[in-house]
């Protein structure tokens, strides 16, 4: 028996690849690896709270965007490119 897929059989695994991508840079987190250690409430690379930071991924779909809106409005993250 072999492990290799016969021609065809990654279409659906494709399909759904792509439904996660889609739904994870939606949602994705705003960290940026600049991380405040001066024990002030809002991280000075992605501009969340260290509650948001913290629970971030137990948050909805809708709290994320809601949290991206205000970092971007304040002008978060800070990324380059």
């Amino acid at each position: 028996m072999s492990n290799t897929p016969s021609k065809g059989a990654g279409a659906p695994d494709a399909v759904c690849a792509d439904a996660s991508r889609q739904a994870f840079t939606a949602t994705d987190s705003p960290c940026v690896a600049v991380c405040s250690t001066l024990f002030d409430e809002i991280c000075r690379g992605c501009g969340r709270t260290a509650a948001e930071v913290s629970n971030w991924v137990f948050m909805t779909d809708d709290e994320k965007q809601a949290v991206w809106q205000r970092i971007r409005a304040q002008g978060y993250p800070r990324r380059k490119g």
